[in-house]
């Protein structure tokens, strides 16, 4: 079943303030639950996306299980990367596709009305409005910086985020080495989601702090 103060987070006509998306790392092991636990409930976090690399999907839907299940029992979107079919698999709320992993419309059909679908546009204004006219729910814009998270080749300018929120009532999401130091111009420029991982993940002080330094810089 969606997660449905998520999804009308994208219904709404007044937008709330921006809010985090939590990525996973690449690879998650046998105490990534109690990790996952510890960072959602430091919350709120809006959506929370598996993506995991190197594994085949029976694997990633092993590991996906208790992950799920932490984030039903929170009331967090359950996001899956990539794969329309492990979406299906898995009943997740909705999935995140790059420009290689499918079509929005292909996405809706197999998913339903319901699923929240994400469309990765980098820096391009052309593809977030073919997003748009495809059906997607949010369109996520980045790496607005450097990142060791994944490889990036694109780097947009803020302005995109203005830009996209005078045209458009679909949410954006911004990606891509967002730290709690560097994230208030992206806010400032109309960011709706921050998708945040290593900032996470790898803070020193531990997941529960790391959520709190962003929500301290989210507060109104």
């Amino acid at each position: 079943m969606p997660n449905e103060d998520f999804a009308d987070l994208f219904e709404q006509e007044e937008r709330p303030g921006c809010q985090l998306y939590l990525i996973s790392p690449s690879a998650v092991d046998a105490g990534f639950a109690g990790r996952l636990a510890a960072a959602l409930d430091a919350g709120p976090v809006a959506a929370f996306q598996l993506r995991v690399k190197g594994i085949d999907d029976h694997a990633i839907a092993r590991a996906a299980e208790p992950l799920q299940r932490l984030c039903a029992d929170r009331d967090v979107a359950f996001i899956v990367n990539d794969s329309i079919g492990l979406a299906k698999r898995l009943g997740a709320d909705g999935v995140h596709l790059g420009q290689e992993d499918g079509d929005p419309r292909e996405a809706r059909k197999v998913l339903g009305r319901e699923a929240q679908i994400g469309v990765t546009c980098h820096d391009s204004r052309h593809l977030a409005m073919e997003a748009g006219e495809a059906g997607a729910d949010y369109v996520a814009f980045g790496a607005f910086f450097p990142t060791t998270t994944k490889e990036t080749r694109h780097r947009p300018d803020p302005t995109i985020l203005s830009w996209w929120a005078t045209i458009s009532g679909i949410p954006t999401v911004a990606i891509g080495g967002i730290t709690p130091d560097n994230a208030g111009v992206l806010v400032k420029a109309g960011a709706d989601f921050l998708a945040v991982s290593g900032a996470v993940w790898n803070d020193p002080e531990g997941e529960a702090a790391a959520i709190a330094k962003f929500l301290k810089l989210l507060a109104p």
